[in-house]
């Protein structure tokens, strides 16, 4: 994995661990990797899983089961997307809208590429699902 500059790496590696979650990679009740298994995995200190795993804990998107490890909560696909759609208005939108205005960018070129990007996505997807239904 490699690390931006301009974020905390354990937001980073939290972001993963979400990102993981909201592609189905690990679904809701699905045991996730240990501490040292993703510090390992992706080549940081222990002590900075651990703070993401905290902080992923805090936003009730993973719970601990004692003895047993980490776990994907029952409703952490909703709330990984509430958290990522919040992070996204307040520090994403600012930044795209200001660069709009100052190119010129109107809110249709954007909203038709847009419907390029998701037709895409879906293509994707779906050659994906015929895929595993040949295995």
């Amino acid at each position: 994995m490699e690390f931006k500059d301009n974020e905390a790496i354990y937001l980073q590696i939290a972001a993963f661990v979400c990102e993981n979650i909201l592609t189905g990679k690990w679904a809701a009740g699905q045991k996730i990797l240990s501490v040292r298994d993703l510090a390992v995995e992706l080549e940081v200190n222990p002590n900075t899983v651990m703070r993401s795993y905290e902080f992923l804990q805090g936003l009730e998107i993973v719970y601990n089961k004692r003895g047993l490890g980490l776990f994907v909560a029952e409703d952490g696909f909703e709330k990984v997307k509430a958290y990522r759609k919040q992070n996204f208005v307040q520090q994403n939108l600012p930044e795209l809208f200001k660069n709009m205005y100052l190119l010129g960018i109107s809110m249709d070129e954007i909203g038709q590429q847009y419907e390029d990007f998701a037709a895409g996505q879906q293509a994707i997807k779906l050659n994906g699902d015929q895929h595993e239904d040949k295995q």
